[in-house]
């Protein structure tokens, strides 16, 4: 067989280990695989090179992806789709692994709907994805997160001051949520919470009056309500660009408004997504590329390879992408427990 191969969408650390499990455990079945690069662009625009067990044996060390990504939407358009048709029928595609958060995995979904012979494997740092209990780049990411904000415990300590840490997640809170349970941040703001000032400035100031500082931790897709700047722009999946928000100056520019206590934020934005896979998250994608092609060998076409409990096993494209997952009230309730 001839196994295509793509990863869409943010990068994260694990892609490469995800996808050099795809390139060995098809070399072992005897299977050749094409590399489309950036994403579903590659296949729109018929850009690929072929992978083997030498062009990836040590990528599982490196973050980001090997074969470059996109937010490209193959199906925005009638003719479009047909180019990405074209592409897999000329370089006599079998079947096709796209590896992707939500939109990659939609996009994916409408082709097997077409009557090609697809899989997936989930992958986002933003750990949303509705039928896995993990998804690969999300402990990587909220390791650096936590990194951050103890580093910024430092200088917060040393200046008195409230210091506010925006990280990713735009309708999920899990990295927030992650990095403030962590990292014993004194308040963390959740887009699945409504924002709540008045808690808000309570939590900074109990933190500052018990120990001289205070540490808050905000999910960049929060709803603070009027705010400066938007991105106002789309990407092609119709997601607001958040670039531009700016939720963690908003908070530290109202934290000393109403308190008087001198603040500042940092936002490491992209820094999240850089750097090696953690161990968890160089096994995890390596067992979901492996899963995605017994897949392809099982002849179960039109699903994901996610995690639940302990196994990666294969559940249908509708399944794991259902509704995102989101934050629930049973962490959330243990995210208050530790309030100040």
């Amino acid at each position: 067989m001839r196994i295509g191969v793509l990863t869409g969408g943010g990068d994260c650390p694990g892609l490469n280990a995800a996808i050099r499990a795809v390139v060995y455990r098809a070399a072992r079945h005897g299977h050749d695989v094409i590399g489309f690069l950036d994403g579903w662009k590659g296949v729109r625009d018929d850009m690929a090179r072929s992978l083997a067990p030498p062009d990836v044996a040590d990528a599982i060390l490196r973050g980001g992806t090997m074969l470059g990504s996109s937010r490209t939407n193959p199906f925005a358009k009638p003719e479009d789709a047909e180019r990405v048709l074209a592409t897999l029928d000329r370089h006599r595609i079998d079947a096709l692994v796209a590896i992707g958060g939500d939109d990659t995995l939609s996009a994916a979904r409408e082709l097997s709907r077409r009557g090609r012979k697809v899989v997936g494997v989930p992958k986002t740092m933003d750990n949303d994805v509705a039928a896995t209990d993990w998804t690969f780049g999300f402990d990587s990411a909220s390791s650096v997160a936590v990194d951050a904000l103890e580093r910024l415990r430092d200088t917060a300590a040393s200046h008195h001051r409230a210091v506010v840490l925006e990280v990713m997640g735009r309708h999920a809170g899990w990295v927030a949520l992650a990095t403030g349970l962590a990292g014993g941040a004194d308040y963390t703001l959740l887009p699945e919470q409504p924002y709540d000032e008045a808690a808000l400035l309570q939590h900074v100031r109990a933190g500052v009056k018990r120990k001289g500082f205070a540490l808050v931790v905000v999910s960049e897709g929060v709803d603070l309500g009027p705010r400066k700047g938007s991105a106002g722009g789309k990407d092609e999946f119709g997601h607001e660009l958040l670039k531009e928000r700016e939720a963690g100056p908003e908070v530290a520019r109202r934290i000393e408004a109403a308190t008087g206590i001198e603040s500042r934020s940092a936002v490491i934005g992209h820094i999240q997504r850089g750097g090696s896979p953690t161990l968890f998250d160089r096994i995890l994608a390596t067992r979901m590329g492996a899963t995605a092609v017994d897949l392809i060998e099982a002849g179960r076409f039109g699903e994901v390879a996610v995690l639940r409990g302990a196994e990666v096993i294969g559940v249908p494209f509708d399944e794991a992408l259902r509704e995102p997952k989101v934050v629930g009230p049973g962490w959330i309730d243990l995210l208050h427990t530790f309030d100040a």
